[in-house]
């Protein structure tokens, strides 16, 4: 019998949450119990507006990387983008590649084929070069390359490395990386995809050709007490939607002329060569005139005249009423209320900038909404966690797919797994589509994959869409035979390495499935777990897995010089070796899986998200269901609880397999259908028709001839006392 756990929330902490951003008790109630109090992370819960989204220019390198690929179009010099074999690289191959070629860019791509190794290779460099090559993007990959990109530096290429994975303690030299997880990235939030990486340099290159480009703005706003003894002047640069720099200076009358002037001076040495911004020029004038000297010392452009061309609603507030307004500020501003109206301002000025990038290029709503739900299906593959901007990614991904707005490539897919016609979820992306993508790179034939997004013929995309299905049952098979030999010497592997580690090392498993072999090991083994294999007979290729929160990547990192390469995340990681050093790396698995100290796995409960009442048992829980979208890691769906509720109808269903229940519950003015899996010998034993029972369940949608109903899962049922 599982143990059901409610988690606590205090009354107080729901109420100020339901008070504060203006939603329902029952939502407070859930983001509280959650550990969601915070105003940023609600923000994350709460908000789809990519105007919430991170700036791709908060990353140190980014201006860099734009300029350099800036000067390779106007130089007409040949680019590579260099991708990664599963979903995340070929997402990301296929959002940089899209991006080049709309900005003219003679541009080529390459994903690891069936014999190639994880990352960029010395093969591919030679090929570039000897094609006139002169600058390669990696995507996903090349944090770990750090000879390869030595070696392509040496042929006199220059590099971009975007990818998100670990950094090693040495990295390569001599190029541009972009990386949320390096140490000074600068990038507020370290765990985005590799597609979101690119989807970055994306956004980042497509402002890159707007007019405000780089160019330098100051915002300045003046108070000035009721009996004009004090003002305060406060100044904010902004460069690329970045406040760059801040400035606040204070005057007053008892204060000496010379120290005065000073300030005047200093804030007009701030305020110099740049475009300068006002709100409400009119009222404005008089106090310019008082700290310069004259109204016509500083000559600005009024935004409240600009911006309310775009919100004219705007045209009668004051700055202080922007701030109170603004969205940004009640979800971040603290306690103490600390932001400025210059906040607001700067707020106000940046969405006035993205109005005006909208206004420039009109399109760019259509090729966005097309890159995120590619950035979406990265997220969910790399088990990226459903927090932090990640949920803006996946909502718009997951909007634009349900507003039938869905790519080339990824409709014939979903087409031919005949996912259209109903509201897809994160689940079902996860479930369905993912893992036919991921198909096609684990079969040695990535590019299958990228050519599906990125091809313009929609004959060739519906002939690759069913290849990559094919692939998908082929790599099934394959698992089921690699899970044969695993397991007759799983047992002997664990014994062999202190029973922390399972080590499976058998020529016969195709590679294509060796990542999932391995977390199929963890699963039934409770450890984590490595296989190699040998796809061309000289070089080993392994795949690791990790549970119980050990870290895979500190853990390979010590393999040394044994390894050719190495690279992933906590949680995964890939790696390859020359066979003759087989049984230096067996010793050395060995000796090491003495030191894994794997975490205590605590007893396990079912938690409760929120308990309802029967007379809110109604069809208005999928609004809530949506608001929580999208789940995945980090964010698992809601989980209710419900008391005393009456079975009014129980049958068994399965013909072949009868295992399944499915019930029909009085709810009230609601009834309700519920399908319990798996447990159909609890009827008449447990329960029984008639009873009233607590239920703990999950709600879903079930999608029949076009007709969307409500539905109940039950994770588990208790007859009431």
């Amino acid at each position: 019998m599982k143990t059901w756990h409610k988690r606590e929330a205090s009354i107080e902490s729901i109420r100020e949450i339901s008070q504060k951003y203006a939603i329902d008790t029952l939502t407070a109630s859930i983001l509280s119990r959650r550990g969601i109090t915070d105003g940023e992370d609600i923000m994350f819960f709460l908000e789809d507006d990519l105007r919430f989204q991170h700036n791709p220019f908060l990353f140190n390198a980014m201006t860099d990387a734009v300029e350099r690929i800036m000067q390779a179009r106007d130089e007409e010099e040949k680019v590579l983008v260099f991708g990664d074999r599963d979903v995340d690289g070929v997402t990301a191959t296929t959002v940089l590649v899209d991006c080049l070629r709309e900005l003219g860019i003679k541009v080529q791509w390459r994903v690891p084929g069936k014999d190639d190794p994880y990352g960029l290779n010395e093969n591919a460099i030679n090929e570039f070069c000897e094609d006139d090559g002169s600058l390669i993007i990696t995507v996903d990959c090349g944090i770990s390359n750090v000879n390869e990109v030595a070696f392509a530096v040496q042929k006199g290429l220059d590099v971009i490395i975007t990818d998100h994975h670990t950094p090693p303690e040495t990295i390569p030299d001599s190029c541009i990386i972009i990386n949320p997880k390096l140490a000074d990235s600068g990038y507020p939030f370290s765990d985005i995809s590799g597609c979101a990486v690119a989807y970055k340099l994306v956004t980042a290159l497509r402002y890159a050709q707007s007019n405000y480009y780089n160019a330098e703005s100051c915002l300045f706003n003046i108070e000035v007490s009721n009996d004009s003894s004090h003002i305060v002047l406060e100044c904010a640069k902004v460069k690329n939607m970045i406040m760059t720099a801040r400035k606040v200076w204070e005057f007053d009358s008892t204060e000496a002329q010379s120290s005065l002037q000073k300030k005047v001076m200093q804030a007009a040495h701030f305020m110099t060569n740049q475009h300068l911004f006002v709100w409400d020029m009119k009222s404005m004038q008089k106090k310019i005139a008082m700290l310069f000297g004259s109204s016509d010392a500083v000559s600005a452009l009024d935004l409240r005249e600009e911006f309310s061309k775009f919100v004219p609603q705007l045209k009668t507030k004051s700055l202080g009423q922007l701030k109170s307004l603004s969205k940004i500020i009640k979800y971040t501003g603290n306690a103490q209320n600390e932001q400025t109206n210059i906040d607001g301002f700067f707020y106000i000025f940046v969405s006035y900038l993205q109005k005006l990038f909208e206004k420039q290029f009109p399109n760019i709503k259509k090729r966005d909404d097309e890159d995120l739900q590619l950035v979406t299906l990265a997220a969910l593959a790399d088990i990226m966690p459903l927090v932090n901007e990640n949920r803006i990614f996946a909502k718009n991904g997951l909007k634009s797919i349900n507003a039938s707005h869905i790519r080339a490539g990824l409709q014939e897919l979903m087409m031919s797994l005949n996912m259209l016609g109903k509201k897809i979820s994160s689940t079902d992306l996860s479930w369905t589509v993912v893992p036919s993508l991921n198909a096609a790179g684990r079969m040695g034939q990535a590019e299958i994959a990228a050519q599906l997004f990125l091809t313009n013929n929609s004959d060739e995309r519906y002939k690759l869409a069913q290849k990559i299905i094919a692939l998908n049952q082929e790599r099934k098979e394959l698992g089921k035979i690699a899970e044969s030999y695993a397991f007759q010497s799983a047992e002997d592997s664990l014994k062999a390495h202190n029973e922390k580690l399972c080590l499976i090392i058998d020529e016969r498993i195709n590679r294509g499935v060796s990542g999932i072999l391995a977390a199929k090991l963890v699963q039934v083994y409770g450890v984590p777990a490595i296989t190699v294999t040998f796809p061309d007979g000289d070089i080993a290729v392994g795949s690791m897995r990790s549970c119980k929160d050990f870290d895979v990547t500190k853990f390979l990192d010590q393999f040394g010089t044994i390894f050719i390469n190495h690279g992933g995340h906590k949680l995964a990681g890939g790696f390859s070796f020359y066979k003759k050093d087989l049984e230096a790396f067996k010793q050395k698995a060995i000796e090491l899986s003495s030191s894994i100290e794997l975490k205590a796995e605590e007893a396990t409960a079912e938690e409760v998200d929120a308990e309802i009442p029967l007379q809110y048992m109604t069809p208005k829980l999928l609004d809530i269901l949506d608001r929580f979208e999208p789940y995945g890691e980090q964010n698992p769906p809601l989980v209710f609880m419900s008391k005393r509720v009456p079975v009014l109808d129980a049958r068994v269903l399965g013909s072949v397999e009868p295992f399944h229940l499915k019930l029909n519950l009085n709810c009230g003015a609601n009834k309700w259908s519920a399908i319990f899996w798996r447990e159909a010998q609890r009827l008449n034993k447990e329960f029984a028709i008639g009873d009233n029972v607590d239920i703990l369940y999950q709600i879903s949608r079930n999608t029949f001839n076009g007709v969307i109903t409500p539905q109940i899962i039950l994770n588990d049922l208790k007859k009431s006392n």
